[in-house]
């Protein structure tokens, strides 16, 4: 399973970005997929989930409100909607990947998966 994420770049405060995540190979080896995030000094931080079959989310609280996800399993692909961008939000944003042999974990850990992309820059000024 690859995973290439995609669609980060510079903005300004207050601006919306999408991120895209699309999985290749042995597709049908994942059922979850998120998105996480980590800053210089900073650890990798969950950020949203998205269940493949029922489509069920979950957003951390620190972005509730501003940031979405969602999917489209037809494509293998996976979205994180980030509005109203803010200057602490810039961060390498990465996307990854569950399968059932991870599903006794928390969802919320990087432990808690399998394959991960190689990140993409969100660069927000002020």
């Amino acid at each position: 399973v690859q995973l290439q994420a995609s669609g980060g770049g510079l903005v300004q405060a207050g601006d919306s970005l999408r991120l895209s995540c699309t999985v290749s190979g042995r597709t049908f080896n994942y059922y979850v997929m998120a998105w996480f995030r980590q800053s210089p000094g900073k650890e990798r931080e969950f950020i949203a989930r998205i269940t493949r079959s029922s489509g069920e989310t979950y957003v951390s609280d620190s972005v509730k409100g501003r940031f979405t996800v969602s999917g489209d399993n037809a494509k293998n692909t996976a979205y994180l909607q980030m509005n109203s961008l803010k200057p602490e939000d810039t961060a390498v944003y990465f996307c990854a990947a569950r399968s059932l042999s991870r599903r006794f974990l928390s969802s919320e850990a990087q432990s808690g998966y399998d394959y991960w992309g190689q990140g993409t820059q969100v660069t927000v000024s002020s």
